[in-house]
């Protein structure tokens, strides 16, 4: 199977899918608030409408967001970047928003979900970095202290009324409008990001390669079908079952990293022979 999957990849026209799995070598946990938690988050209308969860939202950021910055891209995302660039992958439809695609060299890349590494205004809409707006909430908020556990990490937040209640943190307006500013992620009641370039690359896709996702969030799957129906293979690698496991051509429940550099090895011996 592993040599049938490489064959494929070395064809081309590869369109990859990444969820959450890709990313568990460099030490998140598999779930990153994306529906899969027994306790809800935070959602859109929450954050919009109650001064508390703002503040709460935010302080849980501030709290976790360093320790994600930090992380680096693991062997899989590496060995993605190196395909990309070899014009084997034509792009990337990713559900994570750790950002560790593009510190890996990957350009292609559609953020399905947003980014932990942005901050966008509900308003006037501007995106700013989330490096900019740390040095404004580290001086409204001195006390605040870093969490280092990247498992730690408030992609979104809990919805711990009490918690929340208590909390007194700082919230900082968008230096543009004066309005409010927010994760660039997607929360729950708030609109995908960058579906349609998604949906782009998997029309032009020869071969959907699903890592590290159970397709059970349906943007994944969305772009799955979209590829599906344009006539592309599917191959799938995940420790676990998928939403997509009777549609796919091959099916490998293994490690991400492992899988991908024996297959990263046999395209090479194979270009060289």
């Amino acid at each position: 199977m592993l040599q049938e999957l490489a064959r494929l990849i070395a064809q081309g026209d590869v369109v990859v899918v990444s969820g959450a799995g890709l990313s568990t070598g460099s030490g998140l946990p598999d779930y990153r608030g994306s529906g899969g938690s027994e306790k809800p988050s935070v959602d859109y209308d929450m954050f919009r409408s109650s001064p508390m969860w703002r503040r709460w939202v935010w302080q849980r950021n501030q709290e976790s967001w360093k320790a994600l910055d930090s992380l680096p891209p693991t062997r899989g995302h590496q060995i993605l970047a190196n395909w990309e660039r070899r014009g084997l992958i034509i792009g990337t439809a990713t559900q994570n928003v750790d950002g560790l695609h593009f510190k890996a060299g990957s350009e292609k890349v559609a953020e399905m979900h947003g980014s932990f590494n942005r901050v966008a205004c509900i308003d006037c809409h501007e995106i700013t970095s989330r490096e900019e707006l740390d040095v404004r909430l580290r001086e409204l908020n001195p006390d605040t202290i870093d969490d280092p556990d990247p498992a730690h990490v408030a992609i979104l937040a809990e919805a711990d009324r009490t918690r929340a209640e208590t909390s007194t943190f700082t919230i900082a307006p968008c230096k543009t409008c004066g309005s409010t500013l927010k994760p660039d992620i997607v929360f729950f009641g708030e609109g995908v990001h960058d579906i349609e370039q998604a949906f782009d690359y998997a029309r032009s896709a020869k071969t959907i390669l699903v890592l590290g996702s159970s397709l059970l969030v349906l943007t994944g799957m969305w772009v799955v079908t979209q590829g599906l129906s344009s006539g592309a293979s599917l191959a799938i690698i995940n420790r676990g079952p998928t939403q997509a496991d009777r549609l796919a051509d091959i099916r490998l429940d293994a490690d991400i990293d492992s899988t991908l550099t024996e297959i990263d090895r046999l395209i090479t011996h194979a270009g060289q022979s």
